[in-house]
């Protein structure tokens, strides 16, 4: 993993999440136990609105903290109820704090191919509809990172499972002097729940 990942990490444990939020998050854990104790292949697909911000944050920060256990034949998607663009800061938070950004496309939606290690798959970002044909059409987790989406979207067509798992919009900073610092904390607070969710996990 990228050295500066692992300095972006090296303080989480699980004493970091409130207790309300590993209630929130056990379904998910035992939804992987499963998953790992049947022998199967896991797909998750991160949803939220637009697939602009939270939705992507979780999925790069799923598939790093499965890495980072030792966890193998996991793929992270996401996808939104409607497709627009990864927002630019997102792709700044997350080169911040340790991952590599290449941009592989401009234009309305750009692609970013998200590198956590050397020599691992890069995930690639960019916004969508969470049934879009590059997301699996069935046997995945769906998971909702925000209100809107899960209120919006009662079948989620072709998940397996479904979990609730929500995060504050971090849009509430755009054009505020906080931006920074907003982005890096909901992204640090995703980051922590992943590692949480992760640690939890038999192999």
């Amino acid at each position: 993993m990228n050295d500066n990942i692992l300095k972006t990490i090296g303080g989480f444990s699980a004493e970091n999440v409130p207790a309300e939020r590993k209630i929130c998050l056990q379904p998910l854990i035992a939804y992987l136990n499963e998953k790992v104790d049947n022998g199967e292949r896991i797909r998750l697909n991160f949803i939220c609105t637009h697939n602009s911000r939270r939705s992507h944050l979780s999925q790069v920060w799923a598939q790093t903290m499965a890495y980072h256990f030792g966890l193998k034949d996991l793929f992270c998607y996401s996808g939104g109820t409607e497709a627009t663009a990864m927002f630019p800061k997102v792709a700044e938070t997350l080169a911040s704090q340790g991952f590599e950004i290449l941009q592989l496309a401009e234009g309305s939606n750009p692609v970013y191919a998200v590198k956590y290690a050397l020599n691992e798959p890069p995930i690639m970002c960019f916004s969508k509809v969470y049934d879009n044909r590059f997301n699996p059409a069935s046997g995945f987790g769906a998971i909702m990172t925000c209100s809107n989406a899960d209120e919006g979207c009662p079948l989620v067509m072709g998940a397996e499972a479904r979990f609730s798992i929500k995060y504050e919009d971090p849009k509430i900073s755009d054009g505020t002097p906080e931006q920074t610092a907003v982005y890096r904390q909901r992204s640090l607070e995703i980051a922590r729940e992943m590692f949480y969710v992760f640690s939890q996990i038999k192999k």
